[in-house]
């Protein structure tokens, strides 16, 4: 069985959440399985090796998830991108659009160096707002986004158009075409 055939049987389809017409991809019930959990972080690190990543923006917060063990693979840091008044300061936020709503999401502007080489890494890509929101606050800094990492895809909302303004190396353990 392939890892994203393994990845679509362990999680749980959630419907109607967080809001009506929303099936919800649960990916929690993958850290029951620690052979699963390994699988998972050797396809998201090893597309990355030898790419000269210096640090991973984990995106709050099942994008922590992986990052970590990425990060040890890759020889990088990890940087903490959180919703508003989560982060001590200094801090820089970006306020963007989402599918149901308006957010805002802050680094710890010391955190980021010019030059770096940055991944953004979060457990899903949907419409693909947040992702681009943590790209433009990395570049801000002065960061080169290398690409984007997910482990799983919701393919049908699109998301790859709005992330490829930024960079065309966006990374996916598993596609959901619909």
């Amino acid at each position: 069985m392939t890892l994203s055939n393994k990845i679509k049987s362990a999680i749980r389809i959630v419907p109607d959440f967080p809001k009506q017409g929303i099936m919800f991809k649960d990916i929690a019930t993958i850290f029951l399985d620690p052979q699963l959990i390994r699988e998972c972080d050797l396809a998201l690190s090893e597309y990355w090796l030898d790419k000269g990543i210096h640090k991973i923006l984990a995106i709050d917060s099942r994008g922590f998830l992986f990052s970590p063990q990425m990060a040890t693979h890759l020889n990088a840091g990890v940087v903490m991108v959180r919703k508003k008044g989560k982060l001590p300061p200094p801090v820089i936020g970006i306020s963007y659009e989402l599918e149901y709503g308006k957010a805002t999401i802050e680094v710890v502007e010391t955190m980021i160096s010019p030059g770096d080489l940055v991944i953004i890494h979060d457990d899903l890509l949907a419409t693909g707002g947040t992702a681009h929101a943590a790209a433009c606050l990395a570049t801000s800094l002065g960061a080169k986004v290398v690409g984007f990492s997910f482990l799983i895809e919701l393919a049908f909302l699109n998301g790859r158009e709005k992330l490829r303004e930024i960079s065309e190396d966006i990374h996916v353990v598993c596609t959901f075409q619909d």
